[in-house]
């Protein structure tokens, strides 16, 4: 089994003490194997995915991290990798594709994981594209550019490969479309299974949700917000179906501790594994 989790931490906004709690607890209950963190806070000494996880992780943050204004907490803001396995090579695409994307830390990490047998090494991959609502355009360009990127190093190669990450949109928007095999970009296709989708499919999984009073909390701007599903495990297919099989895959972080929220988003958690159910290894 590999555990795969991934979660925006929404950097140290709010009662960052109160919200530090209630993740350090939560990810020592979860125990993932590889985690996808977004808005994660770097720098000045800081690291805020080992002050979260603890020491036992291997670490690998984005470049080219967020500016704050005048020096605020948060300064660093950006994407990072954990993994409980060696990374080898790390590959960090350019995702600055239009002048509005140039406030804005979008990334892609695509990681090799020296993951034991029988998985064996992987590619992890944690993607973040633009979050404006209006940007689809933008995160078009970007998944092209961050698809591109994994299959020229997966190529030859018999690797599995996991996507996850805040797309910061919905499973029937375009640039989620082409990751899940329902539609082309820029004149290529992929498919990646959706691990939520898979386990289920008549089942919304909101990640960003008024359900969550942190997404219309004062000076944020969301008090519209109808609920999304925009945080995704997703598992790249050959032409019969995924390498890994997705044997299970939820909600975390989605209920206050003590009142508490974790984040602003909730996270998604699936459990995958190199043999089937009925024991066969996945192909």
């Amino acid at each position: 089994m590999v555990r795969v989790a991934t979660l925006n931490l929404w950097g140290r906004r709010g009662e960052w003490n109160e919200r530090r709690r209630v993740l350090v607890e939560g990810f020592r209950k979860l125990r993932p194997d590889l985690v996808a963190f977004q808005e994660a806070v770097v720098g000045d000494g800081y690291d805020q995915v080992t002050d979260i996880l603890g020491p036992d992780y291997h670490v690998a943050h984005q470049t080219e991290r967020e500016a704050g204004r005048g020096g605020d907490i948060e300064d660093g803001q950006g994407i990072s990798i954990a993994s409980r396995w060696p990374l080898g090579d790390v590959r960090e695409p350019d995702l600055n594709v239009t002048p509005r994307t140039a406030d804005f830390a979008c990334g892609t990490l695509i990681a090799e994981v020296l993951a034991p047998e029988p998985v064996g090494p992987l590619l992890f991959v944690n993607h973040l594209p633009n979050w404006q609502l209006t940007f689809e355009h933008e995160r078009e360009l970007q998944t092209v550019i961050a698809a591109r990127t994994i299959e020229e190093i997966a190529e030859g190669r018999e690797v599995h490969v996991v996507l996850a990450g805040d797309l910061d949109a919905t499973p029937d928007a375009a640039s989620v479309r082409f990751w899940r095999g329902r539609q082309s970009l820029g004149g290529m296709s992929v498919c990646y299974r959706d691990a939520w989708g898979s386990t289920h499919p008549d089942e919304p999984g909101h990640t960003f949700t008024a359900e969550n009073p942190l997404v219309t909390a004062e000076n944020w701007d969301w008090e519209l917000e109808l609920g999304r599903r925009i945080d995704h495990v997703l598992v790249r297919c050959t032409d019969h179906g995924p390498t890994l099989d997705i044997r299970d895959c939820e909600r975390i972080f989605d209920e206050p501790v003590d009142g508490v929220w974790g984040s602003d988003h909730f996270g998604v958690a699936a459990d995958l594994s190199a043999q089937t159910s009925s024991g066969r290894p996945v192909h």
